[in-house]
């Protein structure tokens, strides 16, 4: 089977040659052979993540990156005790590759995973349960830093702890003003760095994940569990687009062809605006739900200022979609339920501390604003992170230019990339 590894979040400067997804910046690596990736770490500090990025290879291909602080120098929080990373993931009874070839084969909805997992056991509420559920042990009085990664291929989810309180000070690989909480909803592709002081009585309780659903489209609505436990005594198809495009992914990766200027292989016209407005989280009319099918890329100049809406729409089946950028962290200045105003809200813009973060969950029939300046020259991937809707066009590529000098513009290409498919 062919396939790529994403380093998730790592901004990669100048080097989209190893950045990772399918046919944007490289083709994939055929059985029996390599390629050499250079991960290049810059301003992430953090919990990343990384993981397969062809079809639906990261259902198993994933693991988590850890970006300690540089010598000398420590978290802007006071030191945990210890550290732990949580991976929330799922397990498939099927081949989840021959899943999503048969659902886009049929035009349907792909079949369900069969149950969630935290670092790969689905605790003692499923069927197919044992011994083996996670625990985490803990010593009462100390506190801990929780690394959470959602590897789930198509569901957001709740995360929390029975009886105790989160402080989540960080998330993608960057700090946060740090928020309290008794739970956190996290959506497919992000991290959270989450601290949990254990200061209850000792004893055993629960971690659990159940997801978030905001869709008539099929969904696993079951709850995966893990276990606290103190140490010592007692304890049909549907339409997925980006401004009315669904994205069509090439047979030779966009990067070389932008690199070579290589001709016919994708359009460089992404609308800036949306083809036609209308009340985009109301009922509208079926000519909504058939989007163009093209590869369209969306330019932008080095050193831009760029802001991005991103408005969820009632079209089809409402929900919430985590949307990720490659290539770099955007700052969240905004968001509001219903559809954007361009003259109003951005007076509700936080401007003063906004999070950086690579994932944003757009609320179901709501909006997000960000904004970053493109000084990171590449080809580089947008999607959202269900990979159903990934799957079905929910896709773009921003294309940075280069800058005036070769410290600004992408590195050249290594010595070898993994040929492309003639088909």
């Amino acid at each position: 089977m062919k396939r790529e590894v994403k380093m998730h979040g790592v901004r990669q400067p100048r080097n989209p040659w190893s950045d990772g997804p399918e046919n944007i910046t490289q083709c994939p690596i055929a059985p029996n052979t390599s390629f050499t990736q250079e991960v290049i770490f810059s301003t992430e500090e953090g919990t990343l993540w990384w993981h397969a990025h062809s079809d639906w290879t990261r259902a198993t291909v994933h693991g988590a990156i850890i970006i300690l602080p540089k010598p000398g120098t420590t978290y802007p929080f006071p030191k945990p005790y210890a550290e732990e990373t949580l991976i929330l993931g799922e397990w498939y009874k099927g081949d989840v590759m021959a899943i999503i070839t048969e659902a886009l084969a049929t035009g349907g909805d792909p079949n369900i995973s069969d149950a969630f997992t935290i670092n790969g056991q689905p605790g003692d509420l499923y069927n197919c349960s044992n011994g083996t559920t996670y625990r985490l042990p803990v010593y009462s009085g100390k506190t801990y830093l929780l690394r959470i990664i959602n590897s789930i291929m198509n569901e957001e989810q709740f995360f929390g702890i029975a009886k105790h309180n989160l402080t989540v000070v960080g998330s993608d690989g960057a700090y946060l003003k740090p928020i309290n909480t008794n739970y956190i909803m996290i959506t497919p592709g992000q991290t959270m760095d989450v601290l949990v002081t254990a200061n209850q009585s000792p004893s055993l309780y629960y971690i659990a994940s159940t997801p978030f659903a905001d869709t008539t489209a099929p969904f696993d609505n079951t709850t995966t569990t893990a276990i606290l436990q103190y140490k010592g005594p007692s304890g049909n198809r549907l339409s997925a687009s980006l401004t009315n495009i669904s994205f069509v992914t090439p047979n030779i990766d966009i990067l070389q062809a932008y690199y070579r200027k290589l001709p016919r292989v994708f359009a460089s016209n992404f609308p800036y605006q949306p083809l036609y407005y209308f009340n985009f989280t109301g009922d509208v009319g079926n000519n909504t739900l058939y989007p163009a099918l093209a590869t369209k890329a969306l330019t932008i100049n080095y050193k831009d200022a760029v802001e991005i809406v991103l408005q969820g729409t009632n079209v089809g089946a409402a929900e919430n979609h985590p949307m990720h950028l490659h290539g770099f962290s955007f700052y969240v200045v905004g968001m509001g339920s219903g559809n954007f105003n361009n003259k109003t809200d951005p007076k509700s813009y936080n401007l003063i501390d906004p999070p950086e973060v690579n994932t944003v969950g757009v609320p179901k029939n709501g909006w997000v604003t960000i904004r970053f300046i493109a000084d990171n020259p590449g080809v580089w991937f947008m999607h959202c992170h269900l990979e159903r809707h990934a799957s079905w066009g929910m896709d773009t590529v921003l294309i940075v230019k280069n800058g005036g000098t070769s410290a600004t513009s992408i590195r050249p290409p290594p010595k070898y990339m993994p040929p492309c498919s003639k088909s």
